[in-house]
């Protein structure tokens, strides 16, 4: 099963971290170039352990639909979500969120896997991969935007 591993330095503290990346409309936010919309479940505010949301988008010529679990969560460490319905095989997302002297290390571990045999394998290995480690590296950026200026505040209160 192919991982994703991101390690993103933020100068911000942990909790505000957790917060955003968790929150319905961050994510949102980093997916408007695919028009990405929470259409099911926790449709806004933040994500909390037992939540389920339903994403629709437009990845690869196609309009995908999502549905994740929070199906883990110790705020403000750790959370982790995971795919009940979808394109994949299987998908799971973990989130940790370590507070440093003088921020927060944000690291996320994606596993996931298409059901598409060989072919599948090929997709991951030359294009999937790639694809989606650029989505949530920029997923990542918005993130540290947002917790590192003002704009957190808008979105958490």
């Amino acid at each position: 099963m192919p991982q994703i591993h991101l390690t993103t330095l933020i100068h911000a503290p942990a909790e505000r971290v957790y917060d955003l990346s968790r929150s319905v409309r961050v994510h949102q936010d980093s997916m408007a170039a695919f028009g990405e919309k929470a259409v099911g479940g926790k449709v806004f505010g933040l994500m909390d352990l037992g939540d389920t949301v339903t994403w629709k988008a437009r990845h690869l010529r196609k309009v995908r639909v999502l549905t994740v679990k929070i199906t883990s969560a110790h705020r403000p460490f750790y959370f982790r979500d995971e795919m009940i319905r979808g394109d994949f095989r299987q998908m799971r997302h973990e989130h940790y969120f370590k507070g440093i002297d003088n921020g927060t290390i944000m690291i996320d571990i994606f596993q996931f896997d298409t059901p598409y045999g060989r072919f599948g394998e090929i997709l991951n290995n030359f294009y999937l991969t790639t694809y989606l480690k650029n989505i949530l590296t920029g997923r990542n950026l918005l993130i540290k935007s947002y917790a590192e200026g003002n704009r957190w505040r808008v979105i958490l209160g």
